[in-house]
């Protein structure tokens, strides 16, 4: 452990460097370091609300982030949401008995994360005793969101106990429960996340629409249909005191369309897009306006179920409500055109988008164009579209590249490719796969077995 060193107040964010650095030094939060810290220039104590929120909102980027991803993920705050609910007494045994481990906990490092959880802990008490602070509901959510993506549920509900009973009401509200809600759906955690739902009243907190939405999706997310149908049946109620919204319908419509694909069964898959539509048109029924969220979502479950008079009434629907398409709702139906050859239909789709500007077409616009064409024999007219995809910006993927430079060779036309388009896709390439080495080791570990081995 090293020993203490001055805290010095500059700034409010070298304040905040200050002490993310004293946590992962392991320095202790003491009455020595209170007593080194100096006071802001006003004379008044260097903490507030912003600070020690921004403080408590960095420990899960430093330290709950799993192994192989820090330093290498630019955008620090992707999350790839588990799509099943997580055990975490499973995933303690399995730990234990050195067991297989899968999931969003299998690279991380507990002692890190007990580390950070500790750390933060004493931070949120210490800047209490040491220097008077009053914790207010914005750092009391900030201090349940650490515990809550550190998957140590018992002590989140001894903390808002706390919280709520010892410190007087209002600090845990219904934007503290709410914002636990969405975090603890995002760690896989669902079950969790309804029972933080359900127990808003034993904090004396009152749902909004905005916690239901939020519940919903994290429901929807993990496959919880049937909770979360009740939960909107609860809302449609006459005389509910949250009413669904716009947002509602359009959670729950595009889960139906995304995840009744993952299920394998024709028959589900037909119930799931049949409740996706009647819940469309009871939204239309109730006066709501669908966005263009809503309308994607129906036009590629619908075009991926072979559904297209029905995508096609929906894209028609748009334009009566003066809903603009935009790349997303062209790219579904060239894909459907292309997979069943009508290739001359996707190509319409996408000059119709290029003509009514409605976005710019990209490698997903080009690609199925492309693969159909060359399926179909029509390799010339495949090479003219990957030469103006690579014009308009785009670099085709390495699959494509290869399957029309394969194609012109077996006609013997390999010279219709010309040698600098030939350099610019094959550099856009390289550079596409050295940037995702540095995202991804193990790439270059195998690209590097693959080498050794031809060699």
């Amino acid at each position: 452990m090293f020993p203490s060193m001055p805290l010095l107040y500059r700034h409010p964010s070298s304040l905040v460097n200050q002490v993310v650095s004293i946590m992962l030094q392991d320095r202790p939060f003491d009455a020595t370091l209170a007593a080194s810290a100096t006071t802001a220039p006003t004379g008044t104590t260097p903490w507030t609300t912003k600070t020690v929120s921004e403080v408590l909102r960095s420990v899960p980027r430093f330290f709950f982030q799993p192994i192989r991803s820090i330093g290498r993920q630019s955008n620090t705050l992707r999350h790839r949401t588990p799509l099943r609910q997580r055990d975490l007494r499973l995933e303690s045994r399995k730990r234990r008995s050195g067991s297989l481990l899968l999931g969003p906990s299998a690279h991380r490092d507990l002692a890190r994360v007990h580390m950070g959880l500790s750390k933060s802990t004493q931070f949120f008490y210490w800047v209490e005793s040491a220097f008077g602070f009053a914790h207010n509901e914005f750092t009391v959510k900030e201090m349940a969101v650490v515990v809550a993506k550190a998957n140590r549920v018992k002590m989140l509900w001894d903390f808002l106990k706390e919280m709520s009973r010892g410190r007087g009401r209002g600090l845990v509200n219904t934007m503290t429960i709410t914002c636990l809600i969405k975090v603890l759906g995002e760690e896989g955690l669902v079950n969790e996340a309804l029972a933080s739902f359900y127990r808003m009243k034993q904090f004396h907190c009152k749902p909004d629409v905005y916690a239901y939405n939020t519940i919903l999706y994290a429901l929807c997310r993990v496959g919880f249909f049937k909770k979360a149908k009740f939960l909107l049946e609860q809302m449609e109620l006459p005389g509910f005191r949250c009413p669904p919204d716009k947002y509602t319908y359009t959670i729950i419509i595009g889960s139906y369309c995304k995840y009744s694909l993952q299920t394998g069964s024709r028959k589900a898959i037909r119930r799931r897009l049949w409740e996706a539509n009647h819940l469309f048109r009871l939204m239309l029924f109730k006066g709501f306006a669908p966005d263009i969220v809503t309308y994607n979502c129906l036009i590629d479950g619908c075009c991926k179920t072979y559904r297209i008079e029905r995508a096609l009434e929906l894209f028609e629907d748009m334009n009566k409500r003066n809903c603009t398409p935009n790349r997303v709702t062209y790219n579904s139906l060239i894909r459907y055109y292309s997979a069943v050859n009508e290739i001359d239909k996707a190509v319409e789709m996408l000059r119709k988008m290029q003509e009514m500007s409605h976005g710019i077409p990209t490698t997903s616009s080009y690609t199925p164009i492309i693969h159909a064409l060359c399926e179909a024999g029509r390799v010339v007219e495949a090479r003219d579209f990957l030469i103006e995809l690579a014009n308009g910006g785009s670099i085709p993927r390495e699959y494509t590249y290869k399957l029309v430079s394969n194609a012109l060779g077996s006609l013997q036309n390999a010279d219709l490719l010309d040698e600098e388009i030939r350099r610019k896709i094959e550099d856009g390439i390289m550079d596409r796969y050295s940037h995702v080495r540095k995202v991804k080791p193990l790439m270059d570990h195998r690209m590097l077995t693959k080498n050794t081995d031809t060699g």
